[in-house]
C-alpha cells in the first residue's frame, strides 16, 4: 500500500538525521546494491541511499531500487534517496501506519476561569 502524504512527511522528519548506509556507484543498480538495500531495510526499515553518477539518472535509479526491493520512496533530495519498508514482525513504525482515520483521544474541557479584575 503506498504511503500517504502525512506518512511521507513523518518519515522524512525521522530520516533527516540518518546517514546513507548504501552507496550506488558508477556501475548503477547491480544485484549487490539490491541485496545491500534489502538487508539494510530488514535491519532498519528506514534508510538513506546515496546515488552517485552512473549510467542512469537519479530518478530512474531510485524508482528501480524501490521496485526491486518492494519498498516505498519517501524522499529523493538531490542524490540522496530515503526508502521505507515496514517489517511484518516487530516494526518500529506500528503507530505510523495504523491509518489516517484512527480515533484521537478527546481532550478534557478546560475549567472556566473567573475574570480578572484590574
Amino acid at each position: 500500500m503506498p504511503l500517504t502524504g502525512k506518512e511521507r512527511r513523518h518519515l522524512r522528519a525521522l530520516g533527516h538525521h540518518l546517514e546513507p548506509v548504501v552507496l550506488v556507484g558508477q556501475s548503477g543498480v547491480t544485484e549487490g546494491v539490491i541485496a545491500a538495500v534489502e538487508q539494510a531495510l530488514n535491519d532498519h526499515e528506514l534508510i538513506k541511499v546515496k546515488i552517485n553518477e552512473g549510467p542512469d539518472g537519479r530518478h530512474e535509479v531510485a524508482d528501480r531500487i524501490a521496485a526491486d526491493t518492494g519498498s516505498d520512496l519517501a524522499q529523493l533530495l538531490g542524490r540522496t534517496a530515503l526508502f521505507f519498508k515496514r517489517r511484518k514482525l516487530k516494526s518500529h513504525f506500528e503507530d505510523l501506519l495504523k491509518g489516517p482515520h484512527e480515533p484521537k483521544a478527546v481532550a478534557k474541557p478546560a475549567e472556566e476561569k473567573k475574570p480578572r479584575r484590574r
